[in-house]
């Protein structure tokens, strides 16, 4: 193991991320025949919250997938353990879903070790997903706007016997409104914790309505707030009329 470790790059940490990582690597290698191995999140960008943990993505030989979930001198780890059969289906999967999480950590990473070129060619694959986000047929569009459109009115249905489970349902459903704008933008879907500040960059006045709505402590101020955002982001507040078109159902012999 000590040859491939002299492989190894590592970048530049705080020295408890950096005894963390290079105890999670030789984890990894001791369990697993890697061709690469590349660690992202905020602790290698250089922003880390309390809580963050190091994101590990291996890229083995073998023909399973596994992930495991372990601390490392004190931090968490995320370890995804995959042949590159099974990212590739990864890139494809998340990329209609519009939340490319594997691709964004191949790119954001940094690279640890790479003894095989398909290290390089996934990343190359993955820079290419990224630069071209998906988008949204008509359908799809209405599709999303019509479930954001029933939790929404699930919500306004039990608000005078139940106004807790209304106001569960008002946070989902205006949640699902931020998503909707990034869908509708043909963006990627950011990830939760930084929904509002990339909402703040395409549309800062939905942004500033939604932040308004979380903070808010009355029921009907975010009762007001959650209809002025249906209106702005999906322009409904419940049930619309709108259809498929057919498709052939294949006989099953």
């Amino acid at each position: 193991m000590q040859s491939v470790l002299d492989q190894c790059d590592w970048p530049d940490l705080a020295e408890k991320y950096d005894r963390a990582l290079r105890e999670a690597v030789c984890f990894v290698l001791q369990r697993f025949d890697v061709s690469g191995i590349v660690v992202s999140g905020t602790i290698v960008r250089g922003n880390p919250d309390l809580t963050s943990d190091l994101d590990i993505y291996a890229v083995h030989r073998g023909k399973f997938r596994q992930r495991i979930q372990k601390f490392f001198n004190g931090v968490p780890a995320e370890i995804f353990v995959n042949p590159p059969q099974a990212i590739r289906r990864y890139f494809d999967g998340e990329q209609k879903e519009g939340r490319p999480c594997t691709a964004h950590m191949l790119v954001t990473g940094f690279v640890v070790l790479a003894r095989d070129p398909v290290v390089d060619e996934l990343q190359a694959q993955a820079r290419e997903l990224l630069a071209h986000p998906p988008e949204s047929t008509p359908l799809e569009l209405d599709i999303a706007r019509y479930m954001v459109a029933c939790t929404y009115e699930d919500a306004m249905d039990v608000v005078e016997r139940d106004p807790v489970t209304a106001q569960m349902l008002l946070s989902r459903a205006v949640t699902d409104m931020l998503d909707f704008c990034f869908k509708k933008a043909s963006r990627f879907l950011p990830r939760r914790k930084e929904l509002l500040q990339a909402l703040a960059e395409i549309d800062p006045e939905t942004a500033g309505m939604a932040t308004e709505f979380f903070t808010a402590t009355d029921l009907d101020a975010r009762l007001c707030l959650a209809e002025r955002l249906a209106d702005r982001t999906i322009g409904v507040r419940g049930f619309f009329e709108w259809e498929t078109t057919p498709e052939i159902v294949e006989e099953v012999e």
